[in-house]
């Protein structure tokens, strides 16, 4: 049942998302959003845990908007290749963008555990900024979307 399942959504991506430049450019900032998840596995420290629980979810909540809009780009500019329609570059920027500073919040979270782990004393503020950061640079690409249609 699963794999049907797993079958439909991949259609539906396909339709709405095409097979090119918005298509990687979702599953980029999904498998990113993933290494997030991954990282908050088997933490011990429930503190530690419930606040990476909680900027992971804020997270989170910004893959279907990231969807949306990848969406709405593949309609604007229609992409079933390499080639980043140059329309929309700048939006594709910002989502590429937001997908690889996603990865780097990961892999603060990831040094931030490893120091508590061993004592140290936790700071968040470094996964904060990088949070902070993806969330602005899918607004930038929310502004760069609704301009096209101004």
């Amino acid at each position: 049942m699963v794999f049907f399942s797993r079958l439909r959504a991949e259609r539906a991506a396909n339709r709405d998302l095409g097979n090119g430049v918005w298509r990687r450019a979702h599953d980029r900032f999904n498998r990113s959003l993933d290494r997030v998840f991954q990282v908050i596995e088997g933490i011990e420290d429930d503190r530690l845990h419930n606040e990476f629980v909680a900027r992971a979810n804020d997270l989170a909540e910004l893959l279907p908007v990231v969807r949306e809009i990848c969406r709405e780009a593949q309609t604007l500019t229609p992409s079933e290749d390499e080639q980043i329609p140059q329309r929309t570059a700048r939006i594709h920027r910002a989502l590429t963008k937001s997908a690889n500073d996603l990865a780097t919040t990961a892999q603060a979270m990831a040094m931030l555990r490893i120091q508590a782990e061993a004592g140290g004393a936790d700071m968040l503020f470094a996964v904060d900024n990088r949070a902070r950061i993806v969330t602005e640079e899918v607004g930038q690409a929310q502004r760069l979307l609704r301009e096209l249609f101004d």
